[in-house]
């Protein structure tokens, strides 16, 4: 199978097991506080196209004093990392997805990355459009510590 195969097929099982799932916010607690951050940037995303819903994450982040950053959208299929409060609203963009209005630029230090699955070597593989890869390339060159990334990802049991 190839990736465009493998990307569908996720999909749609996605598609069908996205109801009731729930992300442990404990552990994602715990992660972040094993990381030694100078500051308490979290990159998120609005969920979309049956995503893994981190909203009530980054809400509890928020409560804990993390500033949280959005994805909007620019020219040349680029995208930067905006402020937002879960209080503020968000504005749709061209791809139907919904964006913050800010225009206050945070770099995350931690960024929750939207994935459709991963391959044995744990190789994240997206919608394919290759927004996170080139916005963590260019991150990794603007900050002088290293971007970790965190993949929320619906898994099934067996």
């Amino acid at each position: 199978m190839n990736k465009y195969q493998i990307r569908n097929k996720i999909l749609k099982i996605r598609k069908s097991n996205s109801k009731n799932i729930s992300l442990d916010y404990e552990s994602v607690l715990r992660i972040l506080n094993n990381k030694k951050m100078k500051s308490k940037v979290i990159g998120g995303y609005y969920p979309y196209n049956y995503e893994v819903d981190g909203m009530k994450i980054l809400k509890k982040l928020e409560q804990q004093k993390y500033i949280i950053s959005l994805p909007k959208i620019k020219k040349n299929y680029q995208m930067d990392f905006f402020e937002w409060s879960i209080k503020d609203p968000l504005k749709i963009n061209k791809y139907g997805i919904p964006e913050p209005i800010s225009n206050k630029v945070r770099y995350p230090d931690i960024l929750f990355v939207p994935l459709v699955a991963f391959d044995k070597y744990l190789n994240r593989i997206g919608y394919g459009g290759g927004f996170y890869d080139r916005y963590i390339s260019k991150i990794r060159k603007k900050k002088k510590c290293f971007i970790d990334w965190i993949g929320l990802l619906i898994s099934k049991s067996e």
